[in-house]
This record gives C-alpha cells, sequence and structure tokens, in this order.
C-alpha cells in the first residue's frame, strides 16, 4: 500500500512524502519542482543535499541545493540556470504527486514533475515535463539531472557491442567537453561500460556523455545501488549535445546522472515530456569492476 503524507524537509514544511514501506521518495513545495529524496523506507537518501541550502526558498539566483530536476538542454549559462527558488503547486491523487512550478520568468517554461510509485518493491516512475507559456517559439531538449550523494561510483553501459568486421557502422557518439580529461584517475572506460567515481577530495570537474537506445545509468553507493532508465525516442542526429542520450559530471561535491530527450521546437502551449523509470537494490559488492563482474552483478538489475 501507497501513503502518502505532508510532512516537513530540513526546514521545508510544505514537503510530501511518498512510500509503500520498502521505499520512500520526498518531494517540496517550497522550491522546485524536486525530488530532494528516494531512498529505502529509514535509510540513506541516495541524493546530494547540499546543507546549508536546505530549507531556504527565495534566493536571486539558482541554487544547486541537491536532488532531482528538470532542466532545458542544449546548456545555457543563463537561461538553463533560470532560478526554481519559488513555492510549486502541489497535487496529490491516488498513488501519485504531481509538482508543477511557476512558469520562469527568464524562459517562459512551465517545469512539472509526476511521481509514481508500484503498490511494491522499489520501482518509481518519474515523468517530467516542459510547455511552452511564453509568446515564441522555443528549440530545447528535455534534460533531467540526478545530483548523487558523496563516495560512490556512477556505471553506464554502452549499446551491444560486436565485432569487426561484421559490424561496421558505428554504434554511439562518445562526447567531452574541454575539461574532459580521460586520464583523470576517477574515470574507467572498458569495452562495455563507462564509470565515473564521486571522490570529495577531487574538485577538478569531469563530463563525458554518449548515446544508447535503452539508456539506463547507476550509482553504487555504501553497498546499494540507485538505477534509472529511459528509452531513447529517436537516432543520436536528434538529440543535444552532438547526439547524447546521457551524461555524466562530477566534482567534490556530488556526481551527476543525466538523461536527454531529442531536440523540439515548442510552439507557445506546446508541451514535452520525458520519462525516467527508478529502481534501488541491496546488498549490491563491487570488488573488480571488469566487465565480466558488472555483466554478473549489475546487468540483471537493469
Amino acid at each position: 500500500m501507497i501513503t502518502i503524507e505532508r510532512t516537513g524537509f530540513h526546514g521545508w514544511a510544505n514537503s510530501w512524502r511518498m512510500s509503500n514501506g520498502e521505499v520512500e521518495l520526498v518531494v517540496t513545495g517550497d522550491v522546485g519542482p524536486r525530488v530532494m529524496r528516494y531512498g529505502f523506507a529509514g535509510g540513506q537518501n541516495f541524493f546530494k543535499e547540499f546543507t546549508a541550502q536546505l530549507g531556504k526558498t527565495g534566493e536571486a539566483t539558482w541554487q544547486p541545493r541537491g536532488g532531482h530536476r528538470v532542466w532545458i538542454a542544449p546548456e545555457d549559462p543563463v537561461k538553463s540556470y533560470a532560478p526554481d527558488n519559488a513555492p510549486v503547486a502541489i497535487q496529490v491523487r491516488e498513488g501519485e504527486i504531481v509538482c508543477t512550478g511557476p512558469v520562469e520568468a527568464l524562459t517562459g517554461m512551465e517545469k512539472k514533475i509526476t511521481v509514481r510509485m508500484a503498490t511494491q518493491g522499489t520501482a518509481v516512475e518519474v515523468l517530467h515535463e516542459l510547455r511552452n507559456s511564453g509568446a515564441g517559439p522555443y528549440h530545447l531538449a528535455p534534460w533531467i539531472l540526478t545530483m548523487m550523494a558523496q563516495g560512490g561510483a556512477g556505471i553506464h553501459g554502452f549499446p551491444p557491442r560486436g565485432t569487426h568486421p561484421e559490424m561496421l557502422e558505428p554504434s554511439n557518439p562518445l562526447v567531452m567537453w574541454a575539461f574532459t580529461h580521460l586520464d583523470d584517475p576517477r574515470w574507467r572506460l572498458s569495452r562495455k561500460y563507462l564509470v565515473l567515481r564521486q571522490d570529495p577530495k577531487n574538485s577538478n570537474p569531469q563530463k563525458l556523455g554518449t548515446y544508447n537506445r535503452h539508456t539506463w545509468a547507476a550509482y553504487l553507493l555504501h553497498g546499494e545501488l540507485f538505477v534509472k532508465r529511459c528509452e531513447a525516442i529517436a537516432p543520436p542526429a536528434a538529440f543535444p549535445d552532438l547526439g547524447c542520450t546521457f551524461e555524466t559530471f562530477t566534482n567534490a561535491d556530488f556526481l551527476e546522472l543525466e538523461t536527454l530527450g531529442p531536440l523540439t521546437t515548442l510552439a507557445p502551449g506546446q508541451s514535452v515530456s520525458h520519462t525516467e523509470r527508478w529502481t534501488a537494490h541491496r546488498d549490491v559488492k563491487l570488488t573488480t569492476w571488469t566487465d565480466e563482474e558488472l555483466d554478473a552483478v549489475v546487468l540483471p538489475l537493469v
């Protein structure tokens, strides 16, 4: 059975907790829309929390805060960082919570996150919507970012591998940023997987992106694994950032698992949506981080 109750969360009195007894999540109506917590009931929060920013509202500039959010791609140093520091409308329905933010002054966008939890197990469906409430068309892609807590490791699977000369077509891009350093010790690139470790002692930002028709990413934190999945509905050429459906970023404070939808032009009044599906898993151990171990331990959970 799913319970949804109004609660306080680190100083935000206008928050809601959803739980089925095994996992729980928290959204807040004081800022956002954001999912600020997801994890096993009574257990660790998979998501990063910026302690000094919790419980606060009304700031003039965008605040990292932590948690899970929806943005606009391609990244713009102004419009992508439109503040989400105002109250959002919360609707509690049968088995779901709908969080709708106010129209952004910078972009004319209305952002909405809807969370639905399975009655048993750990599955959560997260629907993200962008609605153009401005006066003119807007060219964008949904960009969904989950800020993970410190000290874990992000894992992403490449599309199925093959052999030469049987498979001559390229399978996916591997996209770098100007600050991407492949010799950074936090990276591990193998035949099948991309792994990025979060190190609180390493402040150098790192980022890579890629494409996978069946996009998934995972984060291993203290023996528990968070998994998010989405489906690409178009070929790489339709996606931002040289064809990415997945991107991962880290610095000393957090690691981000990011999924992207295809680029589209929204006329005034039009909307676009992007769905992720989450699960959580206990007692996950990795020691060698080889393809063989990841195949045996992580892949069955995806």
